[in-house]
């Protein structure tokens, strides 16, 4: 048997054990004070971003404005979903339908892989957005005049068909001549001397011109014009 320890002994020793739990109670004190490691970045789910924006399919079109819109909303919800250039090619590809689809698998599947989105934007609009319907909507949109339209409607076909010209309209100015010299005579008189601000503004003031136009109008059909006439009989001589 070991030897009895001595008052001193005892006493060194319970100080000991007091100091090992003492530094034990405080290494759990500081492991509870630390905050917890932050959960791992969970993945995203892009093309699920994507679709829940409702971008429209595309198959077929005679009117080129359409595929450039459907080329444009996808491309809006493209963005919203931050996608990288290759799920732009995929997503965008996966919305197509009909002859666009058979389109889109005429290509090698090693060029549709490489293909960035800017060269598939190029061939989509190439394909479907020929040259020569550019030019005869270029030419319909120099043509333009607002004759029987309302301004609202000769605005909405302006705006429809300049986009067919971006070179005639590459300004708000260009814009405001073209505008101006559909309009009809008697608004382009009233509004020749006038300065605006911006396309918007020559709008507004085209359309409360029209306005006011067509109550003096409707004004003087309401006048009666009062017929004149002499009740006297002639007098017999």
């Amino acid at each position: 048997m070991p030897p009895p320890l001595t008052p001193e002994q005892f006493f060194q020793l319970q100080m000991q054990m007091m100091a090992t739990l003492n530094n034990t109670i405080q290494a759990l004190q500081q492991i509870h004070a630390q905050p917890p490691p932050p959960p791992p970045p969970q993945t995203r789910d892009r093309r699920a971003e994507f679709l829940r924006g409702h971008p429209p399919t595309f198959s077929h079109t005679s009117d080129p404005l359409q595929a450039d819109d459907w080329l444009r909303a996808v491309e809006r919800q493209l963005d919203i979903a931050q996608c990288d250039d290759r799920e732009r090619v995929l997503y965008a590809a996966g919305q197509l339908r009909g002859a666009a689809l058979d389109w889109w698998e005429s290509h090698p599947v090693h060029d549709r892989e490489s293909l960035t989105w800017l060269q598939f934007r190029e061939r989509f609009r190439s394909h479907n957005v020929p040259a020569g319907v550019m030019k005869m909507k270029q030419k319909e949109f120099l043509a333009l005049k607002q004759g029987t339209m309302s301004v609202m409607e000769y605005r909405d076909r302006f705006l429809q068909l300049a986009r067919y010209a971006p070179a005639d309209v590459a300004d708000d100015r260009k814009k405001q001549e073209h505008f101006m010299e559909g309009l009809e005579d008697y608004l382009q008189y009233a509004l020749l001397n006038l300065r605006f601000d911006d396309f918007n503004h020559l709008v507004d003031s085209a359309l409360n011109t029209e306005r006011k136009h067509l109550e003096m109008e409707d004004k003087k059909r309401k006048i009666v014009p009062v017929a004149s006439g002499s009740n006297t009989r002639p007098r017999l001589q």
